[in-house]
């Protein structure tokens, strides 16, 4: 695909808008979905497709509470089948060239969409990161500034990814947080798009064909993780992913688990993790990394047995390495 196959007669990078769907799995949060659903009305462009996937909720809570919203188109699925079906269900139905796939707890802000979908006249670009803010009515009420969820995705070849200034004061410097340097630019000012390995599916701006092209989500994944392994296989197609600190998200950050996970949740994120250092960490780069990636595992190892964790980390990576 060339620029000149994507861009209108007359129109300029700095004007190109491509049409957008929007698609928010949800299961049985009705409440968060109103307020998600409420912020994309008030704040989305003209002629936004917006499709809530209703994830096996019970007694159709979340197709009910979508219903209230006039033009929101509303996938059900018969049972739960997590995020990753969930996604790539709303995504295979989607109508236009670029998806956002926002979670139930997020919450979108004036201009964000605009800002993002500019970057997609490059042909190179399949996926924008958004800033992603942690909505925190505590700190609000406090009069502290909000914290920065995420500013993209990173990837540690030794077999862990992070998200970028995750924790970060928003205003304070967004970088590499790990073995690289900072970028030097302050969130709340910066406006220039940088690349970064990935962006966070929590609030994600993809190019359809470009999921599709690549598979979309690895659905036996579940959830946690799953966008690290998509962005490995966008970027082996050859694309790029770029970070749109004009684009901003608040997310209600672990509402869909708590703050403390249930085993099985903690299992699954280290299955997962582990999943995606064996999925796409090959050849020579598997053989520069692998005493890298031993180094990682004993000091998780470590770590997680002083918090008392170190069961459900082992059962995990045990599950992704025995398949």
């Amino acid at each position: 695909m060339r620029t000149q196959d994507v861009l209108a007669p007359g129109a300029s990078l700095s004007t190109f808008r491509p049409p957008l769907s929007i698609v928010i799995p949800s299961h049985s949060r009705p409440d968060l979905l109103r307020l998600c659903l409420a912020s994309v009305a008030r704040f989305a462009p003209a002629n936004t497709e917006v499709i809530v996937v209703d994830d096996g909720s019970c007694v159709a809570t979340v197709s009910h509470a979508a219903a209230e919203f006039v033009g929101v188109r509303v996938v059900r699925r018969p049972r739960a089948g997590g995020f990753c079906v969930a996604a790539n269900a709303g995504i295979a139905v989607a109508s236009a060239p670029v998806v956002e796939l926002l979670n139930d707890d997020a919450e979108v802000t004036e201009g964000w969409a605009d800002s993002a979908l500019a970057r997609f006249a490059d042909p190179r670009v399949a996926a924008v990161a958004p800033l992603v803010l942690q909505n925190d009515p505590e700190r609000r009420a406090r009069g502290l500034p909000p914290l920065i969820d995420t500013a993209g995705d990173e990837y540690d070849f030794g077999g862990f990814a992070s998200k970028r200034g995750h924790g970060s004061v928003w205003g304070e410097q967004v970088g590499e947080s790990r073995g690289g340097s900072c970028s030097h630019r302050p969130a709340h000012t910066g406006r220039s798009p940088e690349n970064v390995f990935g962006a966070s599916a929590c609030a994600a701006f993809y190019r359809r064909d470009a999921v599709l092209a690549a598979g979309g989500f690895p659905e036996h994944f579940g959830a946690y993780f799953e966008d690290v392994d998509l962005s490995f296989r966008l970027r082996r197609l050859g694309f790029e992913i770029v970070y749109d600190p004009g684009a901003v998200v608040w997310h209600r950050v672990s509402s869909s688990y708590g703050r403390n996970p249930s085993r099985r949740t903690q299992e699954r994120q280290s299955c997962n993790e582990e999943r995606v250092f064996w999925r796409n960490v090959r050849g020579r780069r598997l053989v520069k990394y692998l005493p890298r990636h031993a180094a990682v595992l004993t000091g998780k190892a470590l770590r997680r047995w002083q918090e008392g964790g170190l069961l459900p980390w082992l059962v995990g990576r045990c599950r992704a390495v025995l398949g």
